[in-house]
């Protein structure tokens, strides 16, 4: 439980990082590695579990999804990066600084140009334009007022707010508020955004919008981005990692994909249960194997064992390059049992063909699967024959049943 596979050059490195609050952390710090519960610390010497040997490490240009129900540690996790808060132990690099150790002018120069941060309840100066607070950053940063203007001008008009740089805060609604903070953020053009449940308090279809938003932003950007959020929904549009804590612990750490696919405990499990699955997995991980006869060697004396011996309800005619040409279900071989060699080389006595690549989501492919009478062939780039999806495996995929992935259509 809480292992995450290495990531090649990580932008981030969280390395196990824990956090006790209360009189004495250092004292209760060695109980992070027994087995007492955050309820057991808590009893025994008056310390809080914040987060507890948390080690992760953040790929570059990636958006990074930190998630779990209240008191799970995330908004404590993500105050570590640019150190608003100080861990008990543990260390948090950013590419080769490590940023615990960092002096004060050196922090505070993570914090003005390296590093930016978007709030829930957006952070905004009330006496202060749209244009001021956007400008905001860069002028703590030393950066002159008119360079500043200019800008921040470029930030407002990127998150769509051209004609409103002259607005108070309070004549905007909560949506374009946000938008605000995410442009003081982009404003000081730093890699990384720590972004802390950055569209929790906004209505669903606003928060939707903006969920869009940072994806079309993030596609021209490519920043670092560190997003909390305690909905999963929101986790599997925009995350290309997520990280699942659990009273400080990590429990999971992967793609929505591999999430939803392979939950490492029953806390992970109760957060996917009612996902449309659907819509975040691919058609990969529905593809079974497939039994295959080349356009060069199909007979009948070979189709039938072939069938038998593999246990497979179709097979899969394969040119030398190995891309399907034709499927041959079992029904047929069964009714066509003896049949001259020649019946099989026919174009019409076998079903076509119907490929997706194996990146598909699952729910865009659902209506070919539907209405194919033969599974549909995952290909490769080059058209090569990787697996089948039929009916039964997609439906099993988004019932969350998979069974096993050697089963054969």
């Amino acid at each position: 439980m809480g292992v995450q596979a290495q990531v090649t050059n990580p932008k981030i490195k969280i390395e196990r990082v824990s956090k006790l609050f209360g009189p004495d952390p250092q004292a209760a710090l060695p109980l992070l590695d027994t087995a007492a519960t955050k309820a057991e610390i808590m009893e025994k010497t008056g310390n809080v579990v914040g987060l507890r040997n948390v080690s992760l490490e953040i790929a570059g240009g990636s958006i990074f999804v930190v998630m779990g129900l209240s008191g799970s540690g995330k908004s404590t996790l993500i105050r570590h990066i640019n150190r608003l808060i100080e861990p008990t132990a543990g260390r948090i690099l950013v590419d080769d600084t490590d940023v615990v150790s960092l002096a004060e002018n050196a922090l505070r120069d993570l914090r003005l140009h390296r590093v930016s941060m978007v709030f829930q309840n957006f952070g905004l100066l009330p006496n202060k334009s749209v244009l001021d607070n956007v400008a905001l950053g860069l002028r703590f940063a030393g950066t002159g007022n008119s360079q500043a203007r200019e800008l921040a001008m470029q930030q407002i008009e990127r998150v769509g707010l051209k004609g409103f740089e002259k607005q108070y805060p309070r004549q905007l609604s909560g949506g374009m508020q946000q938008r605000v903070g995410l442009a003081r953020a982009l404003a000081t053009n730093a890699e990384i955004l720590l972004m802390d449940e950055a569209f929790s308090a906004l209505d669903p279809l606003i928060r939707h919008d903006m969920q869009a938003q940072l994806l079309e932003l993030q596609s021209d950007l490519n920043k670092t981005i560190v997003f909390i959020t305690h909905d999963l929904d929101e986790a599997l549009r925009i995350g290309d990692r997520i990280a699942i804590l659990n009273d400080g612990s990590l429990s999971q750490c992967g793609t929505g994909e591999e999430i939803l696919l392979h939950p490492a405990d029953d806390y992970v499990k109760r957060f996917v249960q009612n996902v449309d699955r659907g819509r975040i997995i691919t058609v990969a991980a529905a593809a079974r194997p497939v039994a295959t006869t080349t356009s060069a060697e199909i007979s009948s004396d070979k189709i039938a064992p072939l069938v038998a011996a593999e246990g497979a309800q179709t097979v899969f005619i394969v040119n030398d390059a190995g891309q399907p040409t034709g499927v041959i279900p079992i029904t047929s071989v069964e009714h066509h049992a003896g049949a001259e060699d020649s019946f099989w080389h026919d174009p019409k006595n076998v079903l076509p063909v119907k490929s997706v690549s194996p990146d598909t989501i699952l729910a865009d492919a659902l209506s070919d699967v539907a209405e194919s009478e033969a599974p549909v062939a995952v290909v490769d780039e080059q058209g090569r024959l990787l697996g089948a999806v039929s009916r039964q495996s997609a439906l099993l995929a988004m019932a969350g049943t998979n069974g096993p992935s050697e089963d054969m259509v």
